[in-house]
């Protein structure tokens, strides 16, 4: 069953498709989903469009999981623009659909603004619920439900909770994953800009990949 939204979505980006573009699009994205070819700046034009049209649609989650379904990328990109839009709604009870989204059609391109601007969000409003969820997503074995546990407190800066970080990134220091080395780098690098001396302090303390350990320190001296 689509929407009124969901409709609008798919005569406005059809309308735009590419072919010629689709191609290298996919070849990026080595070829794990199919494109329209619209390039961002077009299709985020396109987006703004489609909410001064639509407005904000109040059946928000379903019309995220019917724009999840369909096969072009960009309506997963729209789909994320709707969750943006929605930040001040989330709530724990949104957890699932969350890890639903993360785990299918999971790519860096959706996970990394999931992790941290959805995952990031429902867990700053329901620190008590923290260690229970992410917990449960670093023993599941996923990858971007782990990636998503290290990266989610990327925007907490002071808040940051340091020991569970460094928990995190002890327990995948031996990953041969490049997408659990890149993230523990980049929470690690993140991390820095508020509390240097103890990342700097950790890293040389923890045996990391080497990809995780350059990532960790590129703005440290």
């Amino acid at each position: 069953m689509s929407s009124t939204f969901t409709d609008a979505a798919l005569q406005k980006f059809q309308a735009h498709a590419d072919k010629a573009l689709a191609g290298p699009m996919e070849q990026y994205m080595k070829n794990h989903f199919p494109f329209l070819g619209i390039k961002s700046p077009l299709r985020k034009e396109l987006s703004k469009q489609l909410f001064r049209e639509q407005g904000i649609p109040d059946n928000w989650e379903a019309v995220v999981l019917q724009l999840w379904e369909l096969p072009e990328r960009e309506y997963q990109y729209v789909a994320l623009d709707v969750v943006g839009k929605v930040k001040k709604r989330l709530t724990d009870s949104h957890i699932r659909l969350l890890e639903e989204l993360v785990t299918a059609k999971s790519w860096w391109d959706t996970v990394d603004f999931l992790a941290s601007h959805m995952a990031g969000t429902i867990l700053r409003r329901h620190p008590e619920r923290i260690e229970s969820i992410t917990s449960a997503w670093m023993e599941s074995q996923n990858i971007w439900l782990q990636r998503t546990a290290i990266l989610f407190q990327l925007s907490y800066k002071q808040e940051t909770n340091q020991e569970l970080l460094f928990t995190y990134v002890s327990a995948c220091a031996a990953s041969k994953e490049f997408f659990i080395q890149k993230a523990i780098g980049w929470s690690l690098r993140e991390y820095a800009k508020t509390n240097p001396e103890a990342v700097r302090d950790f890293v040389e303390k923890t045996p990391l990949a080497s990809l995780s350990k350059r990532e960790a320190l590129k703005n440290l001296a």
